[in-house]
């Protein structure tokens, strides 16, 4: 009866262990798909700047080509061409599983075959004409502008790659946590039914020699256990000596098991295993052992050949006749520890690009402000000395050369803009965000008084945010809704509701021109523009400027439109720490009338 009772029990303690070995090939699984991610995102990365270096080696050559008509120039530009093809056809395979990468693809094929146009627009023209010719046209700013629109774009998928390499990550690294709790639990469950089998074993014996010959029995078949664990498992006694071990342990560790057997735990684990068997003197052994059951154990193990790797234990105590024994777990965390100090180093490597990328992005446009000041200045003088007293053309050009500084100081300074928006925010606090939206409709006073607009809110809520950050939002929306009216008074509604208790959402709905389906991202883009500037003023960037304050804030922002109906723009904003209600029934009402003489 006995002996079929410790069958049993042993039976059911190697199905636990089997099953916990089951576990860890998955968490090996897992951790090397998390290693291929990150070579599938170092692939794409590399391919993209492949693309942008490709690009402006292209730009290079077309210049140098229409600055000197050297012909090497013109193989230099076939030979970035068709690397450029390259880089862009492996950017497609590799993110054949994005749809948000393949949405940006075909807009990053046309840019680049608009660049390649261009260029050789200008090597048939200096063929053609001259160096003179080539040279205006390269002056007049499309091959740059091109070349800007790729590096943005460039930009914005290399960001997707990282923020979807970063879900990758944090999923792997949740199923690697969630596989360490259920293999700790199974290595106790079974080594829980080991000695639930032993207990049963031993009170079911009489005689004290059947008892023994039980017990050298139970010896014998938890070796078997520990030979059947996937990881080393090595058993240490209270005087820190190794008194069992598996197959597992001694090729991890590079000895024999005679080697080991009887030896300090310190000769393979240095430091930190040791001191967890020995008792504070206010508790015992297995007290402190027990608040470490269960749980990873971080420390450094030593081969044979006295090389360091990292390891992971896992502590459980057994009891036997001798005392409270300790059996560990021990897993090699080699690749992990080598993943996460891969991710961190890329991480690293983006923070500090970004920075690069906005303090470059500040530095030249300030830089380019004073000379402009000059030529502004000069030209400007030109037009109020000399307009009229020359020809018509004269003229022309003077008003031409005033329009086109005016235009670049307002580029520059709307790139200055939205390089410091979200950067510079105050702390967040409570805020009431009916107060924003009324400091912004302050600022805009004179437009709503120029065009009779109708403006008018919903009460707003209170929530956590910087106030001037959301008072640009709420500019930008309404400036916007006022400027691409239709020939009705323009009329702006402001409103707020909450989704659930994680976020507020707003609405600003206006009666303007509105806008089709397939520019409802484009819109949000740096410098995008439906309309020419003749239509309407502006560079095209306060959209681009609310995006990033929203997704600063840790929100989103998005657009419904129909052409001839107007806009409804939306952007949600964290709501969670909210603590007051509003009446959607108060309205209240702020009307600018315009004086018609």
């Amino acid at each position: 009866m006995w002996n079929r009772k410790a069958q049993l029990g042993f039976g059911a303690a190697i199905l636990t262990l089997l099953g916990s070995g089951v576990i860890s090939y998955r968490a090996l699984v897992i951790s090397n798909q998390s290693q291929g991610w990150v070579r599938h995102t170092d692939q794409v990365l590399e391919g993209l700047q492949e693309v942008l270096s490709a690009s402006q080696n292209i730009e290079s050559s077309s210049r140098g080509f229409a600055l000197t008509g050297d012909k090497s120039y013109i193989e230099s530009f076939e030979g970035n061409t068709l690397r450029e093809a390259r880089a862009e056809q492996s950017i497609k395979e590799l993110t054949a599983d994005n749809p948000v990468q393949q949405r940006r693809i075909p807009v990053l094929d046309n840019l680049l075959a608009q660049k390649i146009r261009f260029c050789e627009n200008v090597s048939d023209l200096r063929r053609a004409k001259g160096m003179e010719a080539a040279a205006a046209l390269v002056g007049h700013g499309l091959g740059q502008q091109i070349m800007g629109e790729i590096q943005d774009l460039v930009l914005e998928m290399q960001d997707e790659e990282q923020r979807l390499f970063g879900a990758r990550n944090a999923e792997a690294t949740r199923q690697l946590e969630h596989t360490k709790i259920v293999l700790a639990l199974g290595s106790l469950v079974g080594l829980l039914i080991a000695l639930v089998a032993e207990w049963s074993v031993r009170h079911e014996n009489v005689k004290r020699g059947r008892a023994e010959e039980t017990l050298r029995g139970m010896e014998g078949r938890y070796r078997g256990l520990l030979e059947a664990a996937p990881d080393a498992m090595v058993v240490v006694n209270q005087g820190g000596e190794i008194v069992l071990l598996n197959v597992q342990a001694e090729k991890q560790f590079g000895y024999r098991a005679d080697e080991l057997v009887g030896q300090k735990v310190k000769n393979i684990i240095p430091q930190g295993f040791a001191e967890r068997l020995i008792a504070d003197g206010t508790r015992s052994a297995a007290e402190a052992l027990a608040q470490q059951i269960g749980t990873g154990i971080e420390l450094s193990g030593r081969r044979k050949d006295g090389s360091e790797f990292p390891i992971e234990i896992m502590l459980s105590p057994l009891e036997n006749a001798e005392g409270i024994l300790v059996t560990a777990a021990i897993r090699n965390i080699s690749m992990r520890k080598n993943a996460d100090l891969h991710l961190v180093q890329k991480v690293e490597e983006l923070n500090r690009s970004n920075e690069e990328l906005q303090q470059f992005t500040y530095v030249a446009s300030h830089d380019l402000q004073e000379p402009l000041r000059m030529v502004a200045s000069y030209t400007q003088l030109l037009a109020s000395r000399y307009k009229g007293k020359l020809d018509a053309d004269a003229d022309e050009f003077i008003d031409f050369a005033v329009d086109g500084c005016n235009r670049m100081q307002r580029l520059i300074q709307d790139l200055l803009a939205y390089s410091r928006s979200g950067t510079d925010g105050k702390a967040m606090q409570k805020r009431s965000s009916e107060d924003a939206l009324n400091n912004a409709l302050k600022n805009l006073i004179g437009t709503i008084a120029e065009s009779g607009a109708v403006v008018t809110h919903d009460a707003l809520p209170v929530i956590t945010t910087d106030d001037t950050q959301l008072e640009q939002v709420f500019q930008n929306l309404v400036g916007n809704a006022i400027k691409y009216r239709g020939t009705e008074v323009p009329t702006v509604h402001i409103s707020a509701a909450r989704n659930g208790l994680d976020e507020w959402i707003f609405s600003v709905r206006d009666n303007g021109l509105g806008i089709e389906e397939q520019y409802f991202e484009r819109i949000f883009i740096l410098f995008q523009r439906l309309h020419g500037r003749t239509e309407f003023k502006g560079t095209g960037i306060g959209l681009a400027i609310c995006k990033k304050i929203v997704e600063g804030l840790g929100g989103r922002i998005w657009v419904e439109s129909q052409v001839g109906k107007g806009s409804t723009f939306y952007f949600a904003l964290p709501g969670k720490d909210l603590t007051n209600d509003i009446d959607s029934n108060e309205l209240r009402t702020h009307r600018s009338l315009v004086s018609r003489g």
